[in-house]
């Protein structure tokens, strides 16, 4: 197939390029610079000039393909807003383009925000509707689409951590907040967990659901159900040399801002609809074993 992916020189979007490539498809990526062009190049992906403010280029590019991968997100977490409009104008643009075709169209999601007092699995279904919901309401958008309209999306709910060597997410901006803070620290007694998967294996799944999930469903990117954050704290602490310490969580807010209230949440999600039904088996390294190496902590 010819894949269309946005964000595909970026942190998920490259495993998931290279994961896609090695399994005989084509590729062509967003990039906004030369310098993630060159990365698709290097990655051997074509190149589409593009980014999520051009609803025009995002369009022509899911036209002129076989499935469509929405991996590109603003991350602006000091104004959410500005991130949650672009997410859900991009997606209103695929569901769009995508209407009356059989093409799958996959995008990101994420396994927060349910607050069910147990893992979440694929089957649940989150109340985030609307532009002003967290990602802009759009997996309720296009998995509504997929109900209504036969529309083929399909939900990639990655867990809170895609760790690994080189990993600039929540476990990077956890263990930058505890050198600031001079201590590693967690929510209240440190029970609530976070699932995990390793990026090697995050990449493996989206290329597996680009060829075999059903539309209309969620896939679950985690390879941990959920790890506890008094255990993460212990291995940053570790990491860094620094005390670890227990705080309420709102507190943990306070001090922390952004990654504070996440850090107090529990992500934990199951995965094993999406192992079974996408022939998935994570092997890449676990998140307390990449903690346990330099690979968050050398510079």
């Amino acid at each position: 197939m010819r894949v269309f992916v946005t964000g595909a020189s970026g942190w998920i979007g490259s495993a998931a390029t290279a994961s896609l490539i090695a399994r005989g498809h084509e590729v062509v990526g967003t990039a906004r610079s030369d310098a993630a062009a060159a990365t698709l190049e290097r990655l051997g992906a074509g190149v589409r000039r593009t980014d999520l403010d051009d609803l025009a280029g995002l369009r022509a590019g899911a036209l002129d393909a076989d499935a469509v991968v929405h991996l590109a997100n603003k991350h602006d977490f000091v104004n959410p807003g500005v991130s949650d409009r672009a997410e859900r104008a991009a997606v209103e643009t695929f569901v769009d383009a995508l209407a009356g075709t059989d093409k799958p169209f996959l995008l990101a999601s994420g396994a927060a925000g349910f607050r069910l007092g147990r893992p979440v699995v694929e089957t649940d279904r989150t109340d985030a509707r609307g532009p002003e919901a967290m990602r802009g309401g759009t997996e309720n958008l296009a998995l509504d689409a997929a109900a209504s309209s036969g529309l083929h999306a399909v939900s990639l709910r990655f867990a809170p951590t895609v760790h690994g060597a080189g990993d600039h997410g929540f476990v990077a901006f956890l263990v930058r907040a505890a050198i600031d803070a001079g201590a590693a620290l967690y929510a209240d007694d440190g029970a609530n967990r976070w699932s995990a998967v390793h990026r090697s294996d995050a990449g493996d799944l989206v290329a597996r659901a680009v060829e075999r999930a059903p539309g209309g469903t969620a896939v679950h990117a985690v390879a941990e159900e959920g790890v506890p954050m008094l255990d993460i704290a212990a291995a940053i602490g570790r990491g860094l040399g620094l005390p670890v310490r227990s705080v309420p969580a709102a507190e943990l807010a306070e001090r922390l801002g952004f990654i504070g209230l996440v850090a107090a949440m529990d992500v934990a999600a199951s995965s094993a609809i999406t192992r079974r039904e996408l022939d998935w088996d994570p092997t890449g390294p676990t998140l307390l074993e990449d903690l346990a190496t330099d690979a968050y902590f050398h510079a």
